[in-house]
């Protein structure tokens, strides 16, 4: 006799719920084991010893596991990283014991709540007269324009004014939410010319007067100098997209807080080597969402970019595509970059002009992992990678 036994994929509260109700469970039964479904494993890092020997002997008094650095157990004086593996019942609980208890345990029982009550969704709605962008419902596509003569991919093919204004009209025509627009080529390992502003607004200015006047939707403008983003913002340019997550100049964030404007804060670093890649993907993301907040740029104004392709390796690209969904845990909306990029490149041993299949599926699966906003140069097809996947994880029925 079968009893077609299987393993069900559970990803959010929503999915436990709906599969209690489809069995027959009644409205109380379902509210109690429906925390019981998920399992979530979270870690904390640098944690004081005596608070992670407690928060070890309460997650294990809750039915969950704790595993501390061995020294823990010895009472020794070093912080521990601790990783908790337990059920969103058993952290709800183990919550409510810690945020009576001393040594920072407390902060850790909120910071726990943040974390595990999140639902997975970041929306926002921003608006400049006319124009605007929503996130949350669909997954935004952002299209590149690059105003410079040595972009891996399309260097030169729109340095022209003329050319440039005709290339994003066609991006916003084949399903562009946004237009991102850059000066200067961003290639990791010295493959670029760096520029100084002046030069960057030269070529950038005359192109996003043209584009901010007349185009439907909103323009972003890829930018870590604060000379050439005051300029831009001066003109009305709706979003600066930092490259260096405004780490690079301490005068950044100020400026785009008197403008108020989102600002995309991307992770980046000089060159490769991690002992934990996400791990400090996310440490670098979160010092830049304090230095934007601490500037007076709300939290709300904040896209995030784990910066694929900078300062990282292929296996760390590949890794971050695997475990995207943990950035999901910073709360702000997530923008995806891998767009026709070196790491697809070696994989599938093509040009950059031969990796559209490669880009769609990375733009799918990050779709799949939570991203909002998809950055690339082959709108139209991304488009309908996009609008594909979002019918898959969005739940729609028509």
């Amino acid at each position: 006799m079968s009893y077609n036994a299987r393993i069900l994929q559970l990803d959010c509260l929503e999915d436990a719920i709906e599969e209690l109700k489809r069995i027959g469970c009644d409205t109380t039964g379902v509210e109690i084991m429906a925390h019981k479904a998920l399992h979530r494993a979270v870690k904390l890092e640098k944690v004081n010893p005596k608070a992670a020997n407690l928060l070890k002997q309460t997650m294990l008094a809750k039915g969950g596991e704790a595993a501390v650095n061995r020294s823990v157990a010895d009472f020794g004086p070093e912080p521990s990283d601790v990783l908790l593996l337990g059920t969103l019942r058993q952290f709800r609980a183990v919550r409510e014991q810690l945020s009576k208890q001393p040594w920072g345990l407390a902060a850790i029982a909120r910071e726990l709540r943040l974390l595990l009550e999140q639902q997975g969704t970041n929306s926002r709605h921003y608006r400049w007269g006319e124009k605007q962008l929503v996130l949350g419902r669909r997954t935004a596509v952002m299209g590149i324009l690059n105003i410079t003569p040595d972009s891996f991919s399309d260097g030169g093919r729109y340095f022209d004014l003329s050319a440039a204004v005709e290339q994003a009209y066609k991006m916003v025509e084949a399903g562009a939410d946004i237009i991102d627009v850059g000066g200067e080529s961003t290639r990791p390992y010295g493959h670029n010319r760096p520029i100084d502003a002046e030069e960057e607004m030269a070529r950038v200015l005359p192109v996003l007067e043209r584009l901010i006047a007349d185009l439907p939707v909103p323009v972003s403008l890829d930018t870590y100098k604060p000379a050439t983003a005051k300029a831009a913002l001066q003109m009305g340019v709706h979003m600066i997209n930092d490259v260096w997550g405004l780490q690079q100049d301490p005068e950044m964030a100020g400026i785009i807080a008197q403008y108020g404007v989102p600002v995309v804060i991307m992770h980046n670093k000089a060159e490769p080597g991690y002992r934990d890649l996400l791990g400090e993907i996310a440490g670098f993301l979160r010092r830049s969402i304090k230095i934007a907040e601490e500037a007076g740029i709300g939290r709300d104004m904040v896209i995030i970019d784990p910066g694929i392709g900078f300062g990282k390796t292929r296996a760390d690209n590949l890794t971050i595509m695997r475990r995207l969904e943990e950035l999901k845990a910073l709360d702000c909306p997530l923008l995806l970059g891998t767009s026709r990029k070196s790491f697809i490149g070696t994989t599938l041993d093509l040009p950059p002009g031969e990796r559209v299949e490669g880009t769609a599926a990375t733009v799918a699966l990050g779709i799949a992992q939570g991203a909002d906003i998809v950055r690339v140069h082959d709108v139209k097809e991304m488009a309908r990678v996009a609008r594909m996947t979002d019918a898959i994880m969005r739940r729609e029925t028509e």
